[in-house]
């Protein structure tokens, strides 16, 4: 048995039958419930738990579907209903993983400063171009007051 590891986050486990040294991150470690020993002693109790946090996050991710079309941080409310679903649920953990891993990876996309560069040039020539065809619509047509049109 390994009981040290060379990557930062990683734990060595047990040898299996084969011999094989199995290497899993604390991340991969932490799937499952989270719910107090005495709950998931009990299957009632835990099926009952697991249920009761199903409802408190269907009901966070309903409101935050709720506030997107209205004010209020509805991505943020829809992410907090998901992060008490990761509290029991596996596949709520997969999605916040993907979806931590696709935000940072997005961070640093944007922070590269080739893409910062593109970016800037990108928006001043499209500002460019709106300028210049604002001015060839005024040249052409000029600026008409709303209240200076004359009824027809």
């Amino acid at each position: 048995m390994n009981t040290g590891s060379d990557e930062p986050g990683e734990v060595a486990v047990a040898s299996d039958e084969t011999g094989t040294d199995e290497v899993r991150s604390e991340q991969e470690r932490a799937l499952g419930s989270r719910a107090p020993e005495f709950v998931k002693a009990r299957r009632l109790l835990h099926v009952s738990w697991q249920v009761g946090i199903f409802i408190i996050g269907l009901a966070v991710v309903v409101a935050g579907i709720i506030m997107l079309p209205l004010p209020g941080p509805g991505w943020v409310v829809i992410f907090g209903g998901m992060a008490i679903w990761a509290t029991e649920f596996v596949w709520a953990q997969l999605v916040l993983r993907w979806t931590k891993r696709k935000v940072t990876e997005a961070a640093q996309r944007a922070l590269d400063p080739r893409v910062r560069r593109r970016n800037i040039i990108l928006t001043t020539i499209g500002l460019v171009i709106v300028a210049v065809l604002v001015g060839i619509y005024v040249w052409k047509f000029g600026i008409v007051m709303p209240w200076k049109i004359k009824d027809q």
